[in-house]
């Protein structure tokens, strides 16, 4: 069986040949091992050093050289903006505060679907729009080699 041991990360891929792809959604690309098979068929034993967040356009390097492409699977997420900065901010600690995975792109936020924080957010004046799109939450802050104490 191909085992794929590292990840090209998505601005490295601009112009690769994959040999196949595998869609996932957001819960499903935090990984380490794993055996996959992609859309064409290709099966292979994902065989990473950590567990690791594998985003929309990843490539995962597998051991003949041939890459597999990652793709996020649409899920259904409400998109929401706020009329200021200032109500923007207040939204994301209120999302933050409830321990809720979100997704920040551009000057908008996206979360699950949740009809009880959709009520939430509604009363704190946030405009909500039903979407379907890859989920790519905030990985949190111990996400990027940090100990307790904040350092690298």
């Amino acid at each position: 069986m191909k085992r794929a041991l590292d990840v090209k990360k998505r601005g490295d891929c601009k112009a690769v040949q994959f040999a196949d792809r595998v869609v996932l959604a957001a819960d499903e690309r935090n990984r380490r091992r794993l055996v996959m098979t992609g859309e064409g068929g290709t099966r292979f034993l994902l065989d990473l050093q950590q567990a690791t967040m594998l985003r929309d356009g990843d490539g995962l390097v597998l051991d003949d050289g041939s890459l597999v492409r990652v793709i996020g699977k649409p899920e259904t997420l409400v998109e929401i903006a706020a009329a200021s900065e200032a109500e923007r901010l207040r939204i994301a600690w209120h999302i933050g505060n409830r321990h809720v995975e979100v997704q920040v792109v551009g000057d908008r936020l996206r979360i699950r679907r949740d009809h009880v924080l959709e009520g939430m957010l509604i009363g704190l004046g946030a405009k909500l729009t039903p979407i379907e799109a890859p989920f790519e939450p905030e990985q949190g802050a111990y996400a990027h080699g940090h100990d307790d104490d904040g350092h690298v």
